[in-house]
Formats: C-alpha cells, structure tokens, sequence
C-alpha cells in the first residue's frame, strides 16, 4: 500500500457547484473592479506560484506526517480549551488559594479570551507572510511557559496576567494551525477529518476540562492541572518540530526579504484600528459581567466610547483601502456575500451560547445543586461523549450532506439543552432534564466549526488562510466575551430583583438561571432563522475541486 496521501477520486465528488459559485462571489467580493497597480499584479503572480508549489506538496505528504499535522494543532486546541474548563471549575477554589476578589473572579477565564481576541488578526497575517510552521512552533513554547507560570502563581494579579499572555500564545497557534492543514493536507476526506479534528478540540477540550477539573480541585489540587498541561503542551512542541515538513517556499527567502514582505503585504493600521477596538470591547464586556456599576466608571465609560468611535474609523479606512486597490486586512465588500455574512453571525451568536450554558450549567450544580467540584465534573461527561461523537461523524457526513442542513439539525438539537435548563425543577432528578441538557449542548458548536473552518479557508485565497483563521477565531473569542458578559448581566439582574417573600437566597439565584437559560435558547431559535435563510445556497463543502 502506498503510504502517500492521492487524490484521485471519482467525478461525483467534483460536483459542487454551489460552493464553486460561493467561492468565486467571495473572492471577488461581489463588487466591481478595483484597480491594482502592477507591483500588485506582479506579487498575485508570485503568490500563485507560491501556492502551486504547496498544492504539489500537498498531494505528495506521507500518511505519517498528515497524522502528526492533524493530531497536534487538534491536541493544542483541545489542551487549551481544557485549560479554561479546569479554570471554570476550580475557580472558587483557585480564588480562595490566590486572595482573588469577587470583583475580579471572572477575569483570569475572560482576560485570556480578550487577549486572544486582540491578537489573532495580526497573528494571523504575520504567520501568512514567515510561514505557519515557525509562528505555530513559537506558539506551543511560549504556550508551554505560560502554562506553567499559571501553575506556579502565588496571587490573583499573577494568574490575570499569565492568562492574559497566555492568550496571546493561543493567538499564534490557532491561524497558523489552518495554514499548516490547507497547505499540507489535500482537499478531500483528509482535509474533512483535520478540520473536524481541529473543530473538536475547543468545545470537546472545555468538556473534559470541565470533568478533569473536579478531580483535580478535590483530589490533586487545582495547580496540577496546568502542570499536566505545560508536560502535554511541550511534547506536542518536541512532535512538531520534527513532524511538521518545513515550507519550502518560505524558509528559502531571505530575511531582508520577510521583511518587505511584512510591510508591503500586511495591513498593519487595519490591524491595529481592530485589534484595538475589539480589545476595548472585550474589556468592557468583561467588566460588564462583573456587574452593572463598574460598566458605569469612567474607564469603562471612555473605553467604551474609543471603541466606538474606532469602528467608523475602521469601516471608513478598509473601503478607501480597498478602492484604492490596497492591502487591507478584511475588504468590505466581503460582507456583501450573504453566506459568509450569516457564517460568521451564526459562529457569533452559536460559541457565545455554547460557552453561556456551560458557565452556568456550572453554577447551577455547584450553587443550587450544591455539589461538590468532583460530582459536578461527573455530570459533564455526557458533553464530552456526544462531542466527541459528533465531531466523527460530520467529518464523515460533511461531504454526504448539504452543509446547511448538518448546522440547522445541529442547532435545533442544541437549542434543547437551554430550553431544558429553563423548564428544569431543581428538585428532579438529573436523568429527567439535566442529563439531555448537558448531552444536546455541544452538539452544533462541533458541527458548526468543522464547516466553518472548511468554507471560510475555502472562500479565502491560499495566500490569506492564516488571515482566515484568525478571521473565524476572532469571530468566535468576541461572541464568547459577549455572551458571558450578556448572560451574567441578565442573572445578577434578574436575581437582585426578586423581591418575593419566604423565596430563600437559592430560590432568587435559580430565577436568575432560569432567565439566563430562557436567554440562551432565544438566542437559539434567532440564529435558526440566520441558518435557514443565509445558508441555503451552500451546498456540500470539503469536496476536491478541480
């Protein structure tokens, strides 16, 4: 048996028509002709030449190197989001060992979101134009040492900080992680699995970190967890860096060369008029859900406000840049396709619920339930069953079925689990609501971004697909910060309101819940009709092209 990967195929998996016509409104922006200038002309010339020479690669890479490409962006995936389930879990305990306030409780899971979220575009970009393979590696290391500074932190402030610059690692490995896959591994079923690999490994990490947490907290200690981490973290490194090919086309160019190259074809003011704005957001987002008053300081009040302004200032740059035929980071008139529109609307609004029902699936057994962090993890292995399961069976249905029925189906089922959660009697017993609760959550969050990471690499050219990535990451780490800070809000308000007589403190904290999870599932059903309409024309996706 050959042990290279081929690409022959039959000429039913050629047929996607649909998603070629995406694919050409995409790339050309459904707009009108820009003028380019010949050094532009003479660069996409370049760049094609560059992307032959990766589909070359691309068909001729060993089984054994696929594997080891696949595994390892979907275990750093996977350890990550671990990471931030372990935290959610431990927190109260983590709290009490550091002397971290209530007031800033939430912050060392937000911080690293906001700190993710600022630096992905850049991230991105820059691992577009030096090369996946070196920005992922840089990553995982920097990845590893951060994860053992949060181990070994003494104070709350040390653990806000290592979570915030261990975000802006996770930001160099997750664009570079889609640049390794499009560039190594062929369209087709190969392709299909990776992505469902890489896509498993943020909702179905969470999982597990949130059942490991328990264990951890009770047995162990909450710290072991992130030594654990750093070990794993630092193997995949050793793995890497023998098992990833290196890019031809990249390491041979000069650094003189790079650097041309990193100031003539990244939009640095795009990037900075974004990363910006959505920084400031995030901060206020997180704060928010700290609660209402300090969303009412004056910090927060002209944080806020810059980030306003910030986003005309952005919206205005990026069209003159694109009329003028220049770099810019995200041209406008991408938007105008409404696939890729709804797709980015439907990460948004899918990964905030996702994340919402998982913090306060949380609370709602630890603070109504009142079990321990040990019973609690317990309770969320039925997440990380149905996760796991589903991410095996979308990379196999991805090319049987139409793309917009799988995340439609998938949402409707998820849709379920807050709905559940809102009807729930707290005094029943888990296997009548909770249990199918926990089990239909994830569901559409894996389904959602093996496609999403298969379109989305798909209507971006090859040149761009770090870019892609961090596009799609972003998307999805602003939704996570807006639906926590959202569904705190409504919690906190809706429990300090309760005025009723004779309903004790856990009565009033379940009303809160209940609105919490009536609020997730409106989302739910709102995002249902974003799907049906916005997706209808997207055919199949993960299909060879000619």
């Amino acid at each position: 048996m050959s042990s290279t990967i081929t690409t022959t195929t039959a000429v039913g998996d050629y047929q996607s028509i649909e998603l070629d016509a995406i694919r050409h409104s995409v790339l050309t922006h459904d707009s009108k002709p820009v003028h380019r200038k010949a050094e532009d002309l003479r660069q996409e010339e370049q760049h094609a030449s560059t992307e032959s020479l990766t589909n070359t690669a691309a068909l001729s890479i060993s089984k054994l190197r696929a594997t080891i490409i696949i595994g390892t962006v979907a275990c750093i995936n996977l350890i990550n989001s671990m990471l931030g389930g372990i935290l959610v879990v431990s927190l109260p305990t983590m709290a009490q060992d550091l002397g971290l306030s209530q007031e800033l409780l939430l912050w060392p899971a937000g911080v690293n979101a906001l700190a993710c979220g600022c630096t992905l575009l850049l991230s991105g970009s820059i691992a577009d134009v030096v090369g996946g393979r070196k920005v992922y590696l840089i990553g995982i290391f920097f990845l590893t040492a951060t994860t053992i500074a949060c181990g070994v932190c003494r104070t709350g402030l040390e653990l806000i900080i290592f979570r915030a610059v261990q975000g802006v690692a996770v930001s160099l490995c997750l664009p570079s992680s889609v640049i390794l896959i499009t560039s190594n591994i062929p369209t087709g079923t190969y392709r299909n699995t990776a992505f469902a690999c890489l896509g498993a490994g943020q909702p179905l990490g969470y999982s597990v970190g949130l059942v490991l947490g328990g264990v951890f907290t009770q047995e162990i200690g909450w710290r072991y967890g992130y030594y654990i981490g750093a070990i794993l973290t630092f193997l995949i490194f050793i793995v890497s860096l023998w098992g990833i090919p290196d890019e031809k086309v990249v390491e041979s160019q000069s650094a003189r060369i790079v650097f041309e190259r990193l100031k003539a074809e990244i939009d640095w003011i795009g990037c900075m008029l974004l990363s910006s704005s959505l920084g400031m957001f995030s901060y206020v987002f997180s704060v928010l859900a700290s609660g209402t008053s300090h969303f009412l300081a004056p910090a927060s009040i002209t944080l806020f406000s810059i980030a306003l302004i910030l986003v005309p200032i952005f919206i205005w740059y990026s069209y003159r840049q694109e009329r003028l035929g220049r770099k810019v980071i995200i041209p406008p008139s991408i938007w105008s396709n409404h696939v890729f529109t709804s797709l980015c609307i439907t990460i948004f609004v899918i990964w905030g619920v996702f994340n919402a029902v998982e913090l306060f699936l949380t609370l709602y057994y630890q603070s109504v339930e009142h079990l321990s962090a040990l019973q609690t993890s317990v309770r969320f292995l039925p997440m990380v069953v149905t996760g796991t399961a589903t991410n095996f069976l979308t990379g196999w249905l991805v090319k049987r079925v139409r793309a917009d029925i799988l995340v439609l189906g998938s949402a409707i089922i998820s849709a379920i689990g807050p709905l559940l959660m809102a009807l729930i009697k707290p005094q029943a017993s888990y296997w009548t609501s909770a249990f199918f609760a926990t089990a239909c959550v994830p569901i559409c969050a894996d389904v959602l971004f093996t496609v999403a990471n298969l379109v989305i690499t798909d209507v971006f050219p090859q040149k761009t697909h770090g870019l892609a990535g961090g596009v799609f990451n972003a998307i999805s780490s602003i939704g996570q910060s807006v639906g926590l800070a959202i569904t705190a809000v409504v919690a906190s308000s809706v429990t300090l309101a309760q005025k009723r007589n004779g309903e004790s403190a856990t009565e009033k904290l379940m009303d809160g819940y209940r609105a919490t999870f009536w609020f997730c599932f409106a989302a739910s059903v709102m995002v249902l009709g974003v799907i049906g309409f916005g997706l209808r024309r997207i055919g199949k996706v993960g299909i060879k092209q000619d």
